[in-house]
């Protein structure tokens, strides 16, 4: 993996071109951190923290998005939808 620093400058360039599609629903998304394992960890914010929809957006919007522009990246958690994992 790049430096850690050239790794998050390009994740939150990443989660740039993602907001946009959140905005359009009222939801937005803010990067936390990245662990040493190569997970990234979000927060899901506004309409997204609590729809029935936010695990599927990780998954096949934002953290496809994320593993395209970083292949290193092994996987996106959201730290606040804890509430909605089946």
């Amino acid at each position: 993996m790049k430096t850690n620093k050239q790794t998050i400058d390009k994740i939150n360039e990443t989660l740039e071109q993602i907001k946009p599609f959140l905005h359009a629903d009222g939801g937005d998304i803010e990067f936390v951190d990245l662990t040493p394992e190569g997970i990234i960890q979000v927060k899901l914010l506004g309409n997204c923290s609590d729809c029935s929809m936010s695990l599927m957006t990780l998954k096949a919007g934002v953290e496809e998005a994320i593993k395209k522009a970083i292949p290193d990246i092994k996987g996106v958690v959201a730290i606040n939808l804890t509430d909605l994992v089946p």
